[in-house]
């Protein structure tokens, strides 16, 4: 593969803690930009060309948040707009400005104060179809309970295959000083927990987390003078299936399949399975990773499970997958939770990742999912050759 044009230059995170008291947002973002710009060795208001935020006005109670970002991540009177997706998204916009050739050095920045958010279930439920399904009053969660339900059926993906993914996860996430929920599980407490959704567990399912992320990126040029470990953006890609519950494909991640494509095209990856040496995929509930890893091409279907259940997917695994603990295990992080994946991939192609950190690895896929009950996602292959 030829070096790519634009590369991430510096990380900067705070967090993850289910409550955060002693910080508002505005501090979260502004410790991490201050740590992100510090590691890439750039001032914001001399180097940075423009800056990207990913928020939802209804998780921040406030309407066109753009006018609540410029100060406290260094972009008074410069251009800053907010991307209304997962964190993935933003990235993909940052790099795009830059690869139009009108920027040098764009920051993108992602948060969550979701400990502030009183009612966080009956806002998801705004984003449900309004006519059909909205006034059924169900709980946003019954669409992961009949999704797993599918996926399971579909591809004869065991419960145990499921539950041993929180299982590792989240005993990934002990070795993460950032993670929220670590924990050491065994597999019949995760199958036997409170039922969310059935057969979806709460041991199965993510909870939320404080916590903020910045990121710069650089034409190449650029990245290679301002550091020596610049981690290259080989391809990146995005996709929506259908919005309805009636007539989406509800056992495959379609729109993870169309993302990675896309994706490895522009990275050049033809056999991803092989060329890809880690993943950090989303895992809002523990199935999903699962159908995620297939939809990206990691396994054929119905292999994810039992490459789970044989360890393959585990930290000494022939092909580990989000060794950060994943939503999982540090939290879910709102719209900054695909961020928090690229971030594990940054930090493992440094060699920075501590108890974590996983021999030889070259290339890394970061995979973010907008959430229910969205069929929205995007990817990003990233590489240190």
């Amino acid at each position: 593969m030829q070096p790519s044009d634009v590369a991430i230059i510096g990380v900067g995170y705070v967090g993850f803690s289910p409550l955060t008291p002693q910080q508002s947002y505005k501090e979260l973002m502004w410790e991490a930009a201050v740590r992100a710009y510090a590691d890439a060795g750039v001032d914001p208001r001399r180097d940075v060309d423009g800056f990207v935020t990913v928020a939802e006005d209804y998780n921040e109670g406030t309407s066109i948040f753009d006018e609540y970002v410029p100060d406290q991540i260094g972009g008074v009177r410069k251009p800053v707009h907010t991307i209304g997706g997962d964190g993935i998204h933003g990235l993909i916009t940052a790099f795009m400005n830059i690869q139009t050739g009108l920027m040098d050095i764009v920051a993108v920045e992602g948060h969550s104060k979701a400990s502030n958010i009183l009612t966080p279930f009956a806002i998801l439920n705004y984003a449900v179809e309004p006519i059909y399904n909205r006034p059924l009053g169900l709980h946003p969660y019954f669409i992961a309970g009949l999704e797993m339900t599918r996926f399971l059926y579909e591809t004869d993906t065991s419960l145990e295959a499921c539950a041993q993914v929180a299982v590792k996860n989240k005993r990934n996430a002990l070795l993460n000083p950032a993670a929220a929920y670590g924990a050491d599980l065994q597999v019949e407490a995760v199958l036997n927990d409170t039922p969310i959704a059935a057969p979806l567990t709460r041991a199965q399912t993510s909870f939320s987390a404080d916590g903020a992320i910045v990121m710069v990126l650089a034409r190449g040029s650029v990245a290679k003078a301002l550091t020596d470990t610049p981690v290259w953006v080989r391809g990146v890609g995005w996709a929506n299936g259908s919005y309805a519950l009636e007539n989406r494909d509800w056992a495959r991640a379609d729109y993870a399949r169309a993302a990675a494509r896309m994706a490895y095209r522009t990275a050049g990856i033809r056999n991803p399975a092989d060329e890809i040496d880690f993943a950090e995929v989303d895992d809002t509930f523990a199935y999903k990773e699962l159908q995620h890893m297939e939809a990206l091409g990691l396994c054929r279907e119905g292999e994810a499970g039992p490459l789970t259940l044989e360890g393959a997917t585990y930290l000494s695994g022939d092909l580990p997958i989000n060794p950060s603990g994943g939503n999982l295990g540090c939290g879910h992080l709102l719209e900054a939770s695909g961020l928090a994946r690229v971030l594990e991939v940054v930090l493992q192609l440094r060699g920075e990742a501590g108890q974590r950190q996983l021999e030889d690895v070259e290339t890394g896929l970061a995979f973010g999912w907008r959430g229910l009950p969205t069929s929205s996602g995007a990817a990003v292959v990233l590489s240190i050759g």
